[in-house]
């Protein structure tokens, strides 16, 4: 295996984010020791001692690869009889995005789940079962899969094999946690913070860890949460240490999951040729139009794990026509794509930003297309302070009118409004409509989810076919990888 992992003593697979200023080439009058417009000194501690950052921009992030955003042709023509017609071809432009290079594995996962336990785990062994990937995925009333539901997950064997049995909603929080984490390695390792570690938390009592327990967020927002500063801290008017803010360009704007968008685009690699235009004849992430490498060092060695046919899931062993996995495969075990990233298309299927629709090929905007926007807010308590929920997380709300999910939803079977108030608990006995028993099969919770699996056939490796579940469940050809946007470099 050459999937290699620099490992410390905090960190297994998580990125630590360095930053570096971003020296750009800047007319005269346009910089950060003087007003252009006022002629006030900047950093001045006899005037307003307003600072004035040069833009920075993050440097590459470990495991992550930039993706240069462009514009492409998303959807497909061709059809698949058994398939719903819901990726008509649209021509789209993306922001630049990081994305990460490999599938999130089964070691990331473990340290994710370990490092709560050591936090919280004495008194709210709950709040730990809960992030536990559901290893049930694996069962099948016809088959002998007993081994993966015991070992998949927690051997080593699979450390570097993706996770699977993880829902949306919890691929989502890891995000969240992993930004919070690499935030909180950057103020430690910056000397902008001292902060207490993992295992002086799982000291405190569960109310005490909950309080003083790092997030990005909280740190952020909530006055009150205020770590020890540390030796490089920025200072206020008055030289007394402040806290980080969005101006200083330090922290880092956060791990998400990629819109489906970023995915495709990222799956595709639209990259310029020779002659400056984009490569034709992609239907994969690789180029051709077959799952095999045709160079002569390698002919016929498949380009992905997926399922060849009927009962065919691996192909003959040893040959060079087999892909040699059953199920999974490491995250690393195929050629990555024109623009390095791995298992674009077979091993797992993953999981998206957006809400299902049928339609929203359709309806989409130009640029950033996104179905799934909720404008959130912070959930205040009735003296107007921030809540934390039980994580240390700051909670957030929004009001019904800040709900975008459906938003120009024009396909009448796959939406649910006030016509149908028990449709998220698909209820079908109770819907006001009876006859019209799809409507609660696809609601707001529905995600997409994109890129073909170990045991889907070959058309569901181009990148433009698209599935969806509901955002709670799991399955075992399901993984993920997360994203970050790329600010200044639209």
């Amino acid at each position: 295996m050459n999937f290699k992992i620099i490992v410390s003593k905090v960190f297994v697979v998580l990125v630590v984010l360095s930053l570096a200023a971003c020296k750009s080439s800047r007319n005269a009058d346009l910089n950060t020791n003087i007003s252009a417009l006022t002629g006030w000194n900047y950093f001045d501690f006899n005037t307003t001692y307003f600072e004035a950052h040069e833009g920075t921009i993050s440097q590459q992030p470990r495991t992550m690869v930039p993706i240069k955003g462009g514009t492409f042709t998303l959807g497909q023509m061709d059809e698949y009889v058994t398939a719903p017609r819901n990726n008509q071809q649209r021509t789209l432009s993306v922001s630049s995005f990081f994305m990460d290079k490999y599938e999130v594995t089964n070691i990331a996962w473990r340290e994710y789940v370990h490092w709560n336990r050591t936090v919280f785990g004495d008194e709210r062994k709950d709040l730990v079962k809960a992030l536990l990937p559901d290893t049930t995925v694996w069962r099948d009333e016809m088959a002998y899969n007993e081994p993966y539901v015991r070992y998949y997950y927690s051997h080593p064997t699979y450390s570097f094999y993706p996770v699977v049995g993880v829902s949306w909603d919890q691929a989502s929080a890891y995000c969240q946690w992993r930004t919070d984490r690499v935030n909180e390695q950057i103020l430690i390792l910056g000397q902008y913070a001292k902060l207490p570690s993992a295992r002086e938390l799982g000291e405190m009592s569960y109310e005490e860890a909950r309080a003083a327990v790092f997030s990005t967020e909280k740190y952020f927002n909530i006055p009150e949460y205020a770590p020890e500063r540390g030796s490089k801290s920025p200072v206020d008017l008055n030289k007394k240490p402040r806290k980080l803010n969005d101006a200083d360009g330090i922290l880092l704007i956060g791990y998400r999951l990629p819109s489906e968008a970023e995915w495709e685009y990222a799956a595709f690699a639209p990259i310029a040729g020779e002659d400056g235009m984009p490569k034709e004849g992609k239907i994969y992430p690789w180029s051709g139009f077959q799952p095999r490498d045709l160079s002569p060092q390698n002919r016929t060695k498949l380009l992905a794990n997926f399922t060849r046919g009927k009962g065919d899931l691996a192909g003959v062993a040893y040959g060079n026509n087999s892909d040699h996995y059953v199920l999974t495969a490491p995250v690393d075990a195929y050629s990555p794509n024109d623009f390095g990233l791995y298992n674009m298309a077979g091993n797992v299927n993953e999981w998206v930003l957006d809400v299902y629709r049928e339609t929203t090929y359709e309806e989409m905007t130009e640029y950033n297309p996104f179905r799934g926007n909720i404008y959130s807010r912070l959930d205040l308590d009735e003296n107007g302070l921030p809540q934390v929920d039980e994580y240390g997380r700051l909670k957030i709300t929004y009001d019904p009118e800040d709900d975008k999910r459906n938003f120009r939803d024009g396909d009448k079977s796959s939406s649910f409004d006030i016509d149908y108030p028990l449709a998220e608990n698909r209820n079908k006995d109770e819907l006001k409509d009876p006859s019209d028993i799809l409507a609660p099969l696809i609601n707001n919770q529905t995600r997409v989810y994109k890129g073909g699996s170990w045991n889907d056939r070959i058309y569901w490796l181009n990148p433009t076919t698209r599935r969806y579940m509901q955002q709670d469940q799991a399955s075992s050809t399901i993984g993920f990888r997360c994203a970050m946007s790329i600010l200044g470099q639209e």
